[in-house]
């Protein structure tokens, strides 16, 4: 596929076979150029910083390095650079690291055992303006969010969940008192207990749970 203009790459990984490999994919790539490649995130940083992040459109970084990991310096680059755009190739596919990226708006993540015609896949997608998640990485995610999800509703109590149903059918911190013979105090502690179990910000997000839950049905 043939992009728009020829495309600046940085490509950052302190193991030196991998990044020797990585390099040699990308340059048969007539729509590429690598401006920089580095085997630390400070190098990057410093070479963004020096360069005010211009003519630079992508870096392709690991997460594990020395210094700087590829989690701060993605953090960095959508900071101080937004119109650079950040894929992630590494073997951690833990959800804590994934949910972390994707809350600092990194634009792709592939493993490092990806076949090389997806690794350009990604990159052209995301050079395109779109974001690019492995199916592994996106099925890892979503397993992990859905064994947290089921561990958090099955660590709910009877009065919990009792309590949470009367806060999504609107009744007030008095009428939910008054219902179990506690006092207004006692189910404020319910319900701020409540959201931060279900690790929600608001009422709205314990109605949302109370409705996965099937509370209101």
């Amino acid at each position: 596929m043939t992009l728009a203009r020829k495309y600046k790459l940085i490509v950052a990984d302190d193991h030196k076979m991998f990044l020797d490999g990585l390099l040699s994919i990308i340059a048969n790539e007539s729509d590429f150029e690598i401006v920089m490649t580095a085997n630390s995130g400070q190098n990057v940083i410093k070479y963004l910083d020096n360069c005010e992040g211009k003519d630079v459109d992508l870096v392709v970084t690991d997460i594990n390095m020395p210094d700087v990991t590829g989690i701060e310096l993605n953090k960095h680059i959508k900071a101080k650079f937004p119109n650079i755009r950040t894929l992630i190739v590494s073997m951690r596919h833990d959800s804590k690291t994934i949910h972390r990226l994707t809350e600092d708006q990194v634009d792709g993540y592939v493993p490092k055992n990806a076949e090389k015609g997806e690794l350009i896949l990604a990159i052209e997608t995301i050079l395109k303006g779109e974001k690019y998640f492995s199916e592994s990485i996106k099925k890892a995610y979503m397993d992990s969010m859905f064994n947290k999800e089921k561990d958090v509703i099955t660590s709910l109590t009877k009065r919990e969940k009792e309590v949470l149903k009367l806060i999504a059918e609107e009744h007030t911190t008095q009428e939910i008192a008054d219902k179990f013979f506690l006092s207004k105090h006692t189910i404020e502690g319910y319900r701020k207990n409540l959201i931060s179990k279900l690790e929600v910000r608001n009422l709205a997000g314990l109605t949302k749970y109370a409705i996965q839950l099937g509370l209101l049905d």
